[in-house]
């Protein structure tokens, strides 16, 4: 398939710059096979059945966004100089790599300093930006909360400055492990009251980890999109999770992954029965038209670029047309887009 097939024109006042308040106010629209219904997502305890299981990612965003000032001697003269940088990973020699404006100029050796306390080393620049900070664990975490903001998606970013309430609503309710750097999108719209709901429905929920990476937000450059070299997240699953899965399963319930990043991460996993293992490490699977499903029998998401990898992986699951169908109604219906848009239940035919 040629990546023109996953373009379609999207009207920019239909991009959400915030989110619905409460969270499960947000529009779902339900697509099941080929009927198309509006909804919201606070009734998807009317829509789930008792022994459905959603799966849901614990990731939670750190504020990776820094504003700092280059300082370093140049010639006897201290030069100082504005920076941005955005943080993608820390590596096993206890740096991290980053993104930096402007990146040309930044040199090995030279310090950028972020805060009254917090600073870091610029150790290597050769295969993208390494920075050392001058502090780990606890310390920098409570150093980087307070200099860092969220690393708002660009078409988010590019419009307004991330913010006090970015802190809270571009983050799910359940984010425990630290180490993501985008959202995991679809999570953001459940609440303590909703959560309660499905669990009074008899509606299963576990939970698993995928550090969502900045790559989420690359684009696709090559026409063929079967060439495309999906970039690599890290996530776990583990054996408590996996034995959840498989028991739902065994009992004929439904495997429904919340966000693209879940799904990505189970399919990782799944053997070609459909079983789950524990399973950790790192993850650069790339689900285009023609795979064949392991374990997601459904899948929640938000509304997806277009061209992007997440466009060919909805296309997979519902068919090519049907997604055309789907991404025409909610664009007619006034739907939200993106990060802080509304959401779809996407249920193939065959379940």
């Amino acid at each position: 398939m040629k990546l023109a097939d996953f373009a379609f024109d999207l009207p920019e006042t239909l991009i959400a710059m915030r989110p619905a308040r409460p969270r499960s106010s947000a529009r779902l629209l339900l697509a099941q096979g080929s009927d198309i219904l509006d909804r919201h997502v606070r009734d998807l305890p009317d829509i789930l059945q008792p022994g459905d299981h959603l799966i849901l990612n614990d990731t939670k965003v750190i504020p990776a966004r820094l504003s700092g000032v280059r300082h370093r001697n140049a010639s006897g003269n201290v030069v100082q100089a504005k920076v941005e940088v955005t943080l993608l990973k820390p590596q096993p020699d206890g740096c991290w790599s980053a993104l930096a404006k402007p990146l040309r100029k930044l040199t090995p050796g030279e310090t950028v300093i972020f805060s009254d306390v917090l600073s870091a080393k610029v150790t290597a620049r050769s295969k993208g930006l390494h920075l050392r900070f001058n502090m780990a664990g606890p310390d920098f975490d409570a150093a980087l909360s307070a200099a860092g903001a969220m690393p708002l998606p660009p078409y988010i970013a590019g419009k307004r400055m991330a913010d006090d309430w970015d802190k809270e609503d571009y983050q799910t309710i359940w984010a425990r492990r630290a180490g993501a750097v985008a959202a995991p999108t679809a999570s953001l719209h459940f609440d303590n009251a909703l959560v309660s709901a499905l669990q009074a429905r008899g509606v299963g929920m576990s939970f698993v980890t995928l550090h969502v990476g900045a790559g989420t937000f690359l684009p696709v450059t090559v026409d063929d999109v079967a060439t495309h070299r999906m970039h690599t997240e890290w996530g776990e699953i583990t054996q408590t999770t996996a034995g959840e899965i498989n028991a739902s399963r065994a009992a004929g319930g439904r495997i429904i992954p919340v966000g693209t990043t879940v799904l990505r991460l189970l399919e990782t996993a799944a053997r070609d029965d459909g079983h789950v293992p524990a399973w950790q490490g790192d993850t650069d699977i790339f689900i285009y038209p023609g795979y064949r499903f392991k374990v997601a029998d459904a899948l929640m998401t938000n509304f997806h670029l277009p061209k992007s990898t997440l466009m060919m992986l909805v296309s997979a699951l519902m068919g090519h047309g049907q997604i055309r169908k789907i991404y025409a109604h909610a664009i007619a219906s006034g739907y939200r887009f993106f990060s802080y848009g509304d959401s779809s239940l996407l249920i193939p035919s065959q379940t």
